[in-house]
């Protein structure tokens, strides 16, 4: 066999820091850590003894398949008892944890069964193949992914959940509870088994924890402690470590025989005859006893029924039910017991053609019984129809039972007491006892105890006393107690019933869950006016009653053992739904399309390419000619992933929190994103150690490793690929379809935002066109519209229009109903409007044909305006993409500049391109006419109902501006007919005085760019914009052309020389094509929200885009003010335009936004924003200052007690102050930043003051302000009076 499975024990990194050095003792739920430490180590060791055996041999796979049946029954019982105790538990104290484990753990046993299924395939076959023993290993390799995955999380959240929230006493009550749970039979084989892999230091601290679970129960911690210690067993074979009892619990077990899992020790038919002739009691006659002990239990219960009914009294009905339930689980673990014991040993024995045995209690019956037990009336009249029906189905139950037991002990017992040895009787009575689990078991025996009268509980005493040499002695002593403990009557029926309540309180979600989904039972069996209530409690374990939040003595646990012995009762219930993400597009646009519905198809993209790349790897072994797209593929997976990881854990998972009450609902999953990078991460190392590899694989040796490499790598890609879609299924079940309920559409729009915004240009060229590859054309069209919809405050449109390069070779969709720039807008002014004088029958002197100058500069606007149109894209092939080259969505106008800038690309840089034969003479330019004729174009312009209010517009005012037009483009022509021998600027520049340095005082560089509107080579954009001799900006769209600082040649704009002499000489270290920009010293980035560079490391590291104020932002100020477009404004303190400026920017904590310089000059003499006037920070030790000042100043006595009322700029509350000329204090926030609501009062008080007077005489204003002052306010009725007075002075 090839070592390619053979892979090293999975990478464990150790319990969390939380947890670390704490001994069992102290936290006793770290006993279930103990348990993953064996699952980590049998695991490793099953799948490193598989790929060691090397072939396909028989007995290798027999082995292996009871290893695994004994692991997977271990470990269903130990998800079983999280689930219904550990989580439950926790559940009650911490919310929204347990939901994503409990559908691991569904996963992981699916994963099981498909092995299971590989290993009957194998085993029915005469000959298995190598190739099938392959696919065996690596879905037992894929099932120690999952696992060891689910474990390591349950130990980063869930563990740590358990030490802070419960005490030590409580965590051991856990343990109990858990241990109770189990099968005897089970317990008594696992124990040693999980001790086996742990050091001896970790067995003692298993030890010592037991000791403290089991504190109260000597005898039975001392039964515990001696399953511990079990050293009968090889302890050097791990393939013996497990015994031979766990059969009886398996499925699987029905194909087998019993006595070929006991046959020395069961067949003693030669004692026999000494039974019967001693005289002695059989003991298996003493099941009869049981037997009695039950029906009255029925009787009684039923009887109580009868008086609950006729008495109208239901108080005392629930604990009956819960009694009831717990019946109900005796009759289903002794049913199994005969199916799976006695019964098998009936028909080994009697080898006769004897009728097969009837069931003890159909199936059918304990259901109904057991569905009735898990609903309760609403109303006054419901108990009474609920009692007389479950009256009946008891009844009913009760005379079946009593039927068969008479069938079975004048058959079945009868004949095994003739033939069956007393050991064997005893070893009988024992294992069925054992199949029960352990907190049952003893319920079971103290309760039925109870009913034996004095003959019956001396000869089942006994029986206990003879020894049975199979059976553990401490375990026999154990049960002769319980037997003592019951038949003594110390245990009453209400503190049994009240300790049943605590015990079944909220354990049997599946049964109430199978209840409320099955329709059909309650219509047929209920009254139709019955309306039937599932308990809250027990159908949504987070908001179960107080009841099941205690932490009990001992445990039934009964629904953890009925899941894994009767799997099928309950594969109805635990149906999943299809996931989103796998349900094709018919599922997204069956509904109301809302943002973050979008994910699903993200998701499905991610599910696809896995796929993918595990039938990539799948091919590599035999043909490495895959490895190269495998590669390519890989890498670009990883980086999707990790794109989309970070955005939910940063922006979809904190937004859900936020919700009290999905708080902690998300953080295993962002723990999922953890563990999966470091999956991406060790098949990154196999990939990287094959590319290694691949150099020197030419001898046999190592194109063998390299076949065990790409088995390796294989392997990992199954597994990534089972991990990674769980992960999705549960994220879309339990956290995406939550958004849809929490938020508006517009807050999901806003979500979305943020995840874009933190998406870099690179990134995005990426992304798009990779996902669209895996969508249909709706689905297309849909992800794009949502994409414009939330970036529509931005330029993205415009970014994704100019971007070309990123483009090439990739499909994206047809974008539909985008506003963008109709192509003759961005065409020549002249053209444009001497076109339209054309259609509109004005004469020109140059014949141009209608027809094609309509179709050039038509002012329809496209709807797939800078979109295009693709095929239905296909994944597979050695690409995996199946492209055609994009639709150009530039104008014709953009393409004459294109082809003009490569016609002077082939002649020498001197020359000037030649104009064409058909271009327009601006000299006899339409345009070019009297201001009457103007006036009457414009007029008719005007009036034309086929062009819109833009199109008018940009058409009158090139109207008005035709002559300064045809004005600068002459002098332009003249200047570039007299500068035919050599072009300005032909020669490097450098930024420092010894010219060691390419570039200017802006930009480090190696290349200067050609100007087409002077006609000259600049170093770059700024320094063409800052020359004295231009008055205009160069608009970077129509750079086409650089010059080399090296070899001084003209060429293409590009990152790299074209230029042989210079061997790809870089321009700079950062190139936009875009922008035109070249950079060899800064960090900057192309952020394509803003469509221009910016300063920084980029989107997603340290800034971020805010959709709706259109700025690039510090991720420092991702809670701010949002203000739609902020950043498209001008500065309030110098008037530059801030959305293109290349100063530092500072945003004002009320949204505004002004220079980083500004805003320090301004802040010298004012706190507040110039633009809406609150406070530019916390003026709380100004504003102290300002109430120490005002304590400290006197009002005058005449304006002493009057009051002013005020509006407050912080706060935008209205309040009354004090009187004071200046300062006044709001009397909500307590800022001073205030105004009045009437200036004109503070005028008034002030003028009519002694002061006031005297200083308006001073300065010769008094007659003037008086004058003013009586014609404005003399009618209102308080200043009237004060101005009345003033006037009489």
């Amino acid at each position: 066999m090839d070592g390619g499975e053979c892979e090293k024990e999975e990478d464990w990194v150790g319990l969390p820091s939380s947890l670390e050095g704490i001994k069992l003792v102290d936290a006793p739920v770290l006993f279930f850590v103990a348990s993953h430490k064996a699952f980590r180590s049998e695991l490793s060791s099953l799948r490193r003894d598989a790929a060691e055996a090397g072939g396909c041999n028989r007995e290798i796979v027999i082995n292996l398949s009871q290893r695994l049946e004994f692991l997977k029954l271990v470990y269903n019982y130990h998800c079983a008892a999280e689930d219904e105790v550990i989580f439950l538990a926790l559940d009650q104290r911490v919310k929204n944890v347990m939901p994503t484990y409990s559908i691991e753990h569904k996963s992981i046993d699916d994963e099981f069964r498909s092995i299971f299924h590989l290993l009957d395939i194998f085993l029915k076959k005469d000959e298995g193949t190598s190739q099938m023993f392959q696919e065996l290993l690596f879905s037992l390799g894929t099932v120690q992914a999952m696992i060891c995955h689910h474990m390591e999380k349950e130990e980063q959240q869930v563990f740590p959940l358990l030490k802070q929230n419960f005490t030590s006493e409580e965590q051991a009550q856990l343990v109990w509870q858990y241990m109770c749970s189990v099968p005897v039979i089970l317990l008594e084989e696992f124990l040693p088994w999980m001790t086996f892999h742990l050091s001896l230091d970790e067995k003692l601290e298993v030890l010592d924890c037991i000791k403290v679970v089991i504190s109260s129960d000597i005898l039975l911690q001392e039964v515990v402690v001696s399953w511990l210690q079990h050293n009968e067993r090889s302890s050097s074979d791990p393939g013996n470590i497990c015994g031979k009892g766990y059969q009886f619990l398996n499925e699987l077990y029905r194909s087998k025989g019993i006595l070929e899992l006991y046959p020395r020790q069961i067949l003693q038919n030669d004692k026999v005859c000494s039974i019967e002739a001693s005289g002695t009691e059989v003991p298996i006659n003493g099941i009869s006893h049981w037997h009695a002990a039950i029906l009255r239990d029925f009787n009684q219960t039923i009887e109580e029924l009868r008086q609950i009914r006729s008495s109208d009294s239901f108080t005392t009905l629930p604990p009956v039910i819960v009694h009831l339930k717990f019946t109900a689980d005796v009759l289903i673990y002794y049913s199994n017991s005969l199916d799976k014991i006695f019964y098998p040993v009936f028909s080994e024995l009697a080898k006769s053609n004897l009728p097969p045995c009837s069931r003890l209690v159909e199936e059918s019956q304990i259901e109904c019984l057991r569905r009735l037990l898990f609903i309760e009336p609403q109303s006054s009249e419901q108990p009474r129809s609920f009692i007389e029906m479950l009256s009946k189905e008891l009844e009913s139950l009760v005379e079946g039972f009593n039927k068969n037991l008479s069938v079975l002990e004048s058959k079945v017992f009868a004949f095994l007491s003739k033939n069956c040895s007393r050991e064997m009787q005893l070893w009988l009575l024992y294992t069925s006892l054992r199949m029960m689990p352990l907190g049952l078991l003893k319920s079971t025996v103290t309760w039925y105890s109870a009913y034996f009268y004095e003959n019956q509980f001396n000869s089942i005493l006994k029986n206990m006393v003879l020894d049975c040499p199979l059976i553990d002695k401490s375990f026999i002593s154990l049960l002769y107690e319980w037997v003592r403990i019951g038949s003594s009557g110390k245990t009453s029926a209400e503190k049994f019933r009240q300790a049943l309540q605590e015990m079944l309180s909220g354990r049997s979600y599946y049964l109430v869950e199978q209840v409320r989904q099955s329709a059909e039972f309650c219509e047929k069996s209920l009254d139709p006016s019955w309306d039937i209530k599932v308990k809250k409690s027990v159908v949504n374990p987070s908001s179960s009653s107080s009841a099941a939040s205690a932490i009990h003595d001992s445990s039934n646990s009964s629904v953890v053992n009925l899941r894994i012995l009767f799997p099928r009762i309950f594969e109805s219930v635990l149906q999943v739904q299809k996931r989103p993400a796998e349900s094709g597009h018919t599922f997204f646009l069956s509904l109301e399309s809302r943002p973050m519905d979008h994910i699903f198809l993200v998701h499905r993209a991610f599910i696809k390419d896995l796929e993918y790349l595990v039938s990539l790897s799948s091919n590599l072994a035999m043909d490495f000619g895959f490895f190269a797209n495998f590669e390519r593929r890989f890498n670009l997976l990883y980086n999707m992933y990790q794109i989309h990881s970070i955005s939910e854990d940063e922006i979809a998972f904190p937004a859900l929190e936020l919700k009290e009450a999905l708080q902690n609902i998300s953080h295993s999953y962002s723990i999922d994103h953890k563990l999966e990078v470091k999956q991406f991460m060790k098949t990154s190392l196999i990939l990287n150690e094959i590319s290694n590899f691949h150099d020197v694989a030419s001898n046999e040796t190592g194109l063998m490793h390299r076949q065990q490499l790409c088995l390796q790598l294989h392997d990992c890609c199954l597994s990534l690929q089972k991990v990674i879609s769980d992960h999705i299924h549960r994220e879309e079940v339990e956290i995406f379809s939550r958004f849809r309920g929490c938020f508006s559409a517009s807050e999901e729009e806003k979500i979305v935002g943020h995840m874009l915004g933190r998406t870099r240009a690179e990134l995005l060229q990426e992304m798009i066109p990779w996902l669209m590859a895996y969508l249909t054309s709706d689905e297309q069209k849909a992800m794009m519209s949502l994409w414009h919809k939330v970036t529509r405050n931005t330029k993205f449109d415009e970014w994704l229009g100019e971007w070309g390069k990123g483009m090439t070779g990739y499909c994206l969709p047809m974008i539909t109903k985008v506003s963008r720039p109709s192509p003759s807008l961005v065409a020549d002014p002249l053209e444009v409007v001497s076109m339209y004088l054309i259609r509109e029958g004005t004469p020109s002197k140059k014949n141009t044909d209608d027809r094609e100058a309509q179709k050039e500069f038509s002012f329809e606007t496209s709807e797939q305006s800078g979109s295009c149109i693709v095929d239905e894209a296909t994944v597979g092939g050695q690409d995996g993409y199946r492209s055609q080259d994009l639709i150009q969505f530039q104008n014709e106008v953009d393409q004459k500049k294109c082809n003009e800038t490569n016609d002077r690309c082939q002649r020498d840089g001197k020359k000037l391109p030649v104009k064409k034969s058909n271009e327009l003479s601006h000299l006899d330019h339409p345009l070019v006419m009297n201001q009457e004729e103007l006036e009457a174009t414009i007029r008719r312009v005007s009036r034309d109902a086929n062009l819109d209010s833009q199109k008018k517009s940009y058409v009158i005012q090139n109207l008005l501006m035709s002559r300064w037009i045809v004005t600068q483009k002459t002098s332009r022509e003249d200047t570039e007919t007299n500068d035919k021998e050599e072009i300005p600027g032909l020669s490097p520049s450098y930024r420092d005085s010894l010219k060691h340095t390419f570039g200017c005082k802006h930009y480090k560089r190696n290349c200067k760019i050609f100007a087409p509107c002077c006609n000259k080579l600049y170093t770059c954009i700024r320094c063409h914009d800052d020359d004295d001799i231009t008055d205009h900006s160069i608009d970077r769209k129509t750079i086409t052309e650089m010059m080399c600082m090296k070899c001084l040649k003209i060429q293409p704009i590009g990152p790299k020389c074209t230029t042989s002499s210079c061997h790809d000489f870089s321009m700079a270290r950062f190139y936009c094509h875009i922008c035109k920009l070249f950079d060899d010293e800064r960090q900057i980035y192309h952020c394509p929200y803003c469509n221009l560079c910016r300063l920084g490391k980029g989107l997603g590291f340290d800034y971020f885009h805010c959709m709706k104020c259109n700025a690039c932002m510090s991720r420092s100020l991702f809670v701010h003010v949002c203000r739609e477009k902020c950043l498209e404004e001008n500065c309030p303190i110098c008037h530059e335009f801030i959305f293109t400026s290349s100063f530092p920017v500072k945003a004002l904590p009320c949204g505004h936004l002004m220079h980083s310089a500004c805003f320090q000059d301004y802040t010298c003499s004012h706190y507040i924003c110039p633009i809406c006037s609150k406070s530019l920070g916390d003026m709380q030790v100004y504003f102290g200052m300002l109430d120490a000042l005002l304590a400290e100043e006197k009002i005058p006595e005449e304006y002493a007690g009057k009051v002013q009322v005020i509006l407050c700029n912080d706060c935008e509350k209205r309040g009354s102050a004090a009187f004071h000329w200046l300062y006044h204090k709001c009397p909500h926030c307590g800022s001073f930043n205030t105004r009045l609501e009437n200036t004109a009062q503070v005028g008034i008080l002030w003028c009519t003051s002694s002061f006031g007077t005297c200083t308006l005489r001073r300065f010769g204003l008094y007659h003037w302000v008086r004058s003013f002052l009586m014609n404005e306010f003399l009618e209102q009725t308080y200043y009237g009076i004060k101005l009345n007075e003033w006037f009489g002075t």
